[in-house]
């Protein structure tokens, strides 16, 4: 007995000394305007593992919490963040009582992002958009700049192309398998449904995926954490369409455990900020999730955005100089409509069903099956045995007669440059090109409207498993496969006044002229294939793991993963060109890829950070590279290989109430990249006149890029209502060695050589900067925030650094050897080399932008509106461009440019001048 009782009595001394050692913590979230209880709120203690939702009540509770100084963050989509500083003592229960968010109305700034991604850079046909990544709204300064005062400059974060970065719904990875990029369009319009985003940047740790080098973005569409309302917008602007309302519902979860959420939009344009750009765009979102229990919830989202608009063309400075800057040479009359000829159209459904499974407070694992069809389309006009449509044709302009813009005839004012074809006529002649057709002796079109088509059908399953396995260890774990089947053929899409098109390649003799030798000299009419016609298909199976460590005062992870892509061509077509290789399935190419990374964050203390990163990872080609020639034959690219990458960052990160503050350093090195292209190049092969000329395929293999720089964001609240930014990037981007250049020649195939690639050797690259992005960018900005729910905002920006695509080809030792006997020029001018060869650096420019909203609460309801001026001093400046590769010779690119005037100068990309966005909307 006396041992019971004793053994008792130093169990209950034990009970009680373990419950004063807990340190724990406590609290409640609510609405600042309602004051009601706001369900799940994320509340984290920085840098630890440690993060809650808030329950039903608002309520939040932390266990066995580490002592000393700590950060807390609380976070909910469309409101401020709190940073609440505490201090943890040993043994007691900290109550942080009643914490009131705020609604963030300069979250309205978030539905103007759409005008940014949603453009392309060009006309590439990949069916992807090739605008910058990761360019969202996020809580760090840096990364808004970047969104919403550097993006309308096509600013890329560190210089990276989206392919680097990894783009997820709910744990899905979005990237297109074709080129690595993902199709924004697919989910356009949607920015109330896909709000609820986690990002990370660089190669710190995601709790989805291994990620790359640009970072991850994560939207999650889980009908239970939106919050429950209705909200409904109507918005004006000037960009790439005019108008859009956007309604969206979200029930809230009911207490039998369901909840979905609604939203719709539509935006639309009879033209936008460039000629002849018409706009229209659909797009619907459903998310329902039945909750069994505590344990098991199923949640399916379907989105459907439908998304068709006309582009616009680069133009050469010439064109420029004479349309202006808004010019746009894709539209022509058509009964006093503009039509484009130049259309791209989207429509990519998503479905997707996801299974939650809770362990228990520590485990928890999420299961997708996702399933996307549909089409992406880019038309264009197609002829044969006719002249060029294209109004900026080069024979149509100025510079192919040599007359200057201000020569003039003797004893007048008319300019020579006036008599010219271009100026007769600047955009398409739809009148003349169905007059030409229904004037043929057999009615065969000799002008037709197609498209490049892509009809796409992909699988995606995959598991997250999630576990803390200690209070200082989590672990992050997942496999995904990917199963993709893409049909590519040219589509047509009207006859233009003819009766049927010949599907022959006027440009061929004999065979060659047969697009498909087993149904030789078809007459085609509108929808069928023509052209070209063929399957890509591609597994692509991928795990990884991640283990994230917390302590007092380190904390690290280390992650690795292993992928395996699988890519196979089937031609349906039997090409003229390609007699042996292009019918049937090509050989199977395998790449088996993996990943390493790890991190470290040193906490000097509860405000201020170091954070360092590094990663190894391999990196499968695209499909676009490993099959450059996939329109017409079966031949792989073997010198296609696995990019090996490396980077590594450090930042210096302050974390106050009233101030933050991240400074960071990067370097990343991408080795052994592949790249292609298309043109027409003149002088590039051996032979004299039009024997050197020839429509090209140009592969640069064994590519080297380098990318190192600084970033910094600043954030300051002055005052209660008055805060200042900052935010800076500097960044050196170039080509890193003197990679191989190939060509493939179509018309130089024949049954003893299937694979006509020419190796053109070294392109001498190295150094050369690479393009697409201002490689230095500066905003400086400031806000007034009034208690009064209005606030205004106003940013200037300086954008520097900018430079020209180059030719590879032009850089080969090719470029001046004479093509008619094969040998160097003679009397070459070193000094006159150097400077045709000269990479441009486009103009800096400064953009000032304007902000501001106010909201009210009447009855319940929230009341708002958003408005914005981008570049409000009307600049002119241009976001990219390229050099044309048609002069593939010293002699006939010293011609050309000697002119004043170049028939084949660099084609840029114009970007928008004044451009305005107006949001109003209605919450209850």
């Amino acid at each position: 007995m006396r041992k019971l009782v004793l053994s008792v009595l130093l169990s209950m001394q034990a009970l009680i000394a373990f419950s004063q050692a807990t340190t724990s913590m406590t609290g409640k979230v609510v609405d600042a305007k309602s004051q009601r209880p706001m369900p799940n709120v994320e509340v984290s203690v920085i840098n630890t593992n440690l993060t809650e939702l808030t329950n039903i009540s608002g309520a939040f509770n932390f266990k066995e919490m580490a002592t000393g100084d700590q950060m807390v963050r609380v976070r909910f989509t469309g409101f401020k963040d709190q940073l609440i500083p505490v201090t943890i003592q040993q043994g007691k229960i900290l109550d942080l009582g009643t914490v009131a968010l705020e609604e963030d109305i300069t979250s309205e700034q978030q539905l103007s992002l759409i005008t940014i991604t949603e453009n392309d850079l060009g006309d590439d046909n990949s069916g992807s958009e090739t605008t910058a990544g990761l360019l969202q709204a996020t809580r760090d300064v840096f990364q808004q700049s970047a969104a919403f005062n550097w993006g309308q400059a096509r600013f890329r974060i560190r210089g990276f192309d989206n392919e680097y970065g990894t783009t997820m719904i709910n744990g899905v990875t979005m990237n297109k398998i074709y080129d690595g990029r993902p199709q924004w369009s697919n989910w356009g319009g949607l920015n109330d449904a896909t709000r609820n985003q986690e990002f990370t940047m660089g190669s710190a740790p995601s709790d989805y995926t291994f990620g790359g080098i640009l970072g991850t973005q994560e939207i999650n569409t889980r009908a239970s954490i939106y919050r429950a309302g209705t909200r409904v917008s109507f918005s004006g602007t000037n960009t790439n369409y005019s108008w859009r309302t956007m309604a969206t519902h979200a029930s809230g979860l009911s207490k039998d455990g369901w909840a979905y959420v609604v939203s719709a939009s539509r935006r639309w344009a009879q033209e936008g900020y460039f000629e002849g750009t018409d706009y229209d765009a659909f797009s619907v979102f459903a998310s329902v999730e039945k909750r069994f229990n505590e344990h098991h919830s199923l949640n399916f989202t379907s989105i459907y955005a439908q998304n068709s608009r006309g582009k616009n063309s680069p133009n050469t400075a010439e064109v420029i100089n004479i349309a202006g800057e808004e010019y746009n040479s894709y539209w022509g009359w058509q009964n006093g409509k503009k039509r484009n000829s130049r259309d791209k159209d989207v429509e990519e459904p998503i479905n997707m069903l996801t299974h939650y499974w809770k362990f228990n407070d520590k485990t928890s694992l999420q299961t997708n099956v996702s399933f996307q069809s549909g089409s992406v389309g880019n038309s264009r006009l197609d002829y044969q045995d006719a002249r060029n449509p294209d109004p900026t044709y080069y024979r149509n302009l100025p510079s192919f007669y040599g007359y200057n813009l201000t020569d003039t005839f003797p004893g007048s004012t008319t300019t020579l440059a006036s008599t010219t074809p271009f100026y007769q006529n600047r955009q398409i002649d739809w009148n003349f090109l169905y007059n030409t057709n229904q004037n043929t002796e057999d009615g065969n079109s000799v002008y037709v409207l197609y498209e490049d088509r892509t009809d796409d059908k992909q699988w995606t399953a995959n598991s997250i498993l999630t576990s803390q396995l200690s209070d200082n260890i989590a672990l992050n774990a997942g496999a995904s496969f990917r199963k993709l089947k893409s049909h590519n053929f040219q589509n047509l899409l009207d006859l233009l006044g003819g009766q049927f098109y010949r599907d022959i390649d006027a440009f061929g003799t004999g065979d060659q002229e047969q697009s498909d030798l087993n149904n030789p000299n078809r007459n085609v009419g509108v929808g069928d294939a023509f052209g070209y016609n063929y399957n890509l298909e591609a597994n692509v199976a991928d795990a990884f793991t991640q283990f994230k460590f917390a302590y007092k005062t380190f904390d690290f992870y280390l992650a690795q993963n292993f992928t395996r892509t699988e890519y196979q061509r089937e031609g349906l077509y039997r090409n003229g060109y390609y007699p042996t290789n292009s019918f049937g399935k090509s050989k199977s190419v395998v790449f088996e890829n993996f990943g390493f990374k790890g991190g470290l964050t040193y906490k000097l203390n509860g405000q201020n950070y170091f954070v360092f990163n590094g990663l190894y990872m391999s990196k499968a080609p695209t499909m676009r590279n490993v099959f450059p020639n996939a329109r017409l034959s079966n031949n792989i690219m073997e010198e296609a290989v696995s990019e090996n990458i490396v980077s590594a960052d450090g930042s210096y990160v302050i974390r106050m109430p009233k101030f933050k503050a991240r400074l960071t350093g990067y370097y990343a090195k991408v080795k052994n990249a592949t790249e292609t292209s298309f043109f027409f190049a003149e002088g590039i092969f051996e032979g004299e006149g039009s024997d050197a000329d020839a429509f090209v395929a140009e592969t640069v293999t064994n590519l080297d890029k380098k990318y190192m720089g600084g970033e910094l964001g600043l954030e300051y609240q002055l005052t209660s209502t008055i805060k200042i930014t900052g935010s800076a990037a500097y960044g050196q981007f170039t080509y890193d060695n003197n990679p191989n250049v190939f060509l493939n020649q179509d018309a130089a195939a024949t049954p003893d050589n299937p694979n006509p690639l020419i190796n053109y050797g070294r392109s001498h690259l190295k150094n050369y900067r690479l393009p697409g992005t201002p490689q230095q960018a500066y905003s400086v900005g400031i806000e007034y925030r009034d208690p009064h729910f209005w606030w205004i905002g106003a940013n200037g920006n300086y954008l520097a650094d900018n430079f020209l695509d180059v030719s590879p080809i032009l850089r080969t030792d090719n470029f001046f050897r004479n093509p008619e006997t094969g040998d160097e020029f003679l009397n070459i001018d070193p000094t006159r080399a150097r400077r045709l060869l000269q990479q441009e650096r486009l103009d800096n420019f400064y953009l000032v932008n304007l902000t501001g909203g106010k909201s009210w609460r009447i009855d319940g309801k929230t009341l708002g509106f958003f408005a914005s001026v981008n570049n409000l001093f009307d600049e002119k400046y241009r976001t990219g461009g390229y050099e044309q590769a048609r002069n593939g010779n010293y002699r006939e690119l010293d011609t050309d440019l000697a002119s004043g005037t170049p028939q084949f100068g660099p084609r840029y990309f114009q970007g928008y001048g004044r451009t305005y966005f107006v949001n109003l909307y209605i919450q209850f």
